[in-house]
């Protein structure tokens, strides 16, 4: 079993930036009080405190980083080209096929509103594409 090259650096550079989008993105002044609104979340007194999902969220950015860094390297193997153009490729279309096509199905079954179905997944296509610019303009040497 051969494991696919990784620049680690850039998987820990795009785990931050992801968690720069999240900060940008639900804040007040560009996505926050909507998704607040949507969502039913009362910003000024939130139900729990931020700790507990902010570390699973820094995980989850570096599980999901790890995989698409992974994923772009085998896709670049494969097709060959730019790797570029390869992670940013590999990005969408396993935005698309899992996280897009898993969140809309939930989201469908738990009755929630397409506005937030659409902010949500809006969200998560800006973060891998970030994510799939550093790891694409910063491949594992040797490539």
């Amino acid at each position: 079993m051969t494991v696919p090259e990784i620049n680690y650096w850039a998987v820990l550079v795009a785990t931050a930036a992801s968690m720069v989008v999240g900060a940008v993105w639900y804040s007040r002044g560009v996505m926050g009080g909507r998704w607040a609104r949507l969502a039913g979340i009362d910003l000024e007194h939130p139900s729990r405190r931020p700790l507990w999902p902010m570390v699973t969220t820094v995980l989850m950015s570096l599980i999901t980083t790890w995989v698409l860094a992974g994923a772009a390297t085998i896709a670049w193997h494969f097709y060959a080209g730019s790797y570029f153009w390869a992670s940013v490729v590999t990005s969408v279309t396993l935005w698309a096929g899992f996280t897009a096509a898993r969140l809309i199905t939930h989201d469908a079954f738990e009755g929630r509103s397409t506005r937030l179905t659409t902010l949500n997944i809006g969200h998560e296509l800006v973060t891998v594409l970030v994510m799939a610019l550093i790891v694409g303009v910063w491949p594992p040497a040797g490539l």
